[in-house]
């Protein structure tokens, strides 16, 4: 039971990230977005991957690798447009 949960909580986290990559993909605009936030968020998220790899934790890894895709989108697309 702990697994399913932690396993729907990880794809809603990682699907809440999902309207925010395609708005930022679509209309290559960044202004409203916080670098700092993202930088910390990003850097956050892939200790998360880490530590999921560390603890053989198959949700943890997948759904922090998704989400820093797509936090790395995002951060990459705020720092080359501004």
């Amino acid at each position: 039971m702990d697994t399913w949960i932690g396993s729907i909580a990880a794809v809603l986290t990682t699907v809440s990230f999902v309207p925010q990559a395609v708005k930022v993909i679509r209309e290559r605009r960044t202004e409203g977005i916080s670098l700092a936030m993202y930088v910390l968020f990003t850097l956050g998220v892939g200790l998360w991957l880490v530590y999921g790899a560390l603890i053989r934790s198959y949700p943890v890894v997948l759904a922090n690798g998704v989400t820093l895709a797509l936090a790395g989108a995002i951060l990459a697309l705020k720092i080359r447009l501004g």
